[in-house]
C-alpha cells in the first residue's frame, strides 16, 4: 500500500487499487463455476471459467472472459461456437480437470460418459444449465478477452446445488432461499 494512501482515503480522494488489492477483493466475489467448451476446425477443448455474465435477454447473450495467455484462447475465438456448462455442486472434480489442476490430457476428458455427443460442441449431460451459442464479438480487455456469445440453445436442469467459487475455494450453494417465498408480503 502506498504511503499516501491512508491520507488520500481520509480526504475522500479516490485511490485506484493495485493489482494485489483488486485480486484479493475479487476473491470475495462469489461466482458460478462453468466449463466453457468448443469444437471445430481449431480443435476441441474446455476451460473452467467463473467470469460469465448475462448481458441481455433480447437477443439472449452471455459474456465470457478468457485469459489471452491461455493456450485455448485462440481455439475458442476461431471456432466461434461454444457451450457454457454451468456446474452443479457435485461437479468440483470436473472443474479441477478443466482448470488444469490435474494431469488428465484434454482429449481424455472428452472420452468420459458425461458428455452429450449429439451436439456440435461438447455439452455436459448433468450441468445445471447448458447454453450453446456463437461468439459474435470479441473485445480485448487487459489480460483477457471478453467473448460475447449469442445463445441459440439453452437447457436447464431443475434441482440440485450450484458450484460456486468464493475466497479461492469451491463451495456448494443450496437452492434454499434465506427468506421463504411469500414471507414479508
Amino acid at each position: 500500500m502506498s504511503e499516501n494512501r491512508p491520507e488520500q482515503e481520509r480526504s475522500g480522494t479516490a485511490v485506484a487499487p493495485d493489482q494485489r488489492e483488486f485480486r484479493e477483493a475479487m476473491a470475495h466475489l462469489p461466482a458460478a463455476v462453468n466449463i466453457l467448451t468448443t469444437n471445430g476446425p481449431s480443435g476441441r477443448c474446455g476451460l473452467t471459467v467463473s467470469a460469465v455474465c448475462s448481458v441481455t435477454d433480447a437477443p439472449p447473450t452471455l459474456l465470457v472472459c478468457v485469459n489471452r495467455s491461455s493456450a485455448m484462447h485462440d481455439v475458442f475465438r476461431t471456432n466461434g461456437h461454444v457451450c457454457v456448462n454451468v456446474l452443479g455442486g457435485d461437479q468440483q472434480e470436473l472443474a479441477l480437470h478443466f482448470a488444469g489442476a490435474t494431469k488428465v490430457p484434454m482429449a481424455e476428458r472428452f472420452t468420459w460418459d458425461v458428455w452429450d455427443r449429439t451436439q456440435d460442441v461438447p455439452v455436459l449431460k448433468d450441468a445445471l444449465v447448458t447454453a450453446v451459442g456463437t461468439v459474435s464479438h470479441t473485445v480485448p480487455m487487459g489480460s483477457h478477452s471478453v467473448l460475447f456469445v449469442d445463445i441459440e440453445q439453452i437447457r436447464t436442469r431443475s434441482g440440485g446445488q450450484s458450484l460456486v467459487y468464493f475466497n479461492r475455494a469451491f463451495h456448494r450453494l443450496d437452492a434454499t432461499p434465506l427468506i421463504p417465498e411469500g414471507a414479508g408480503s
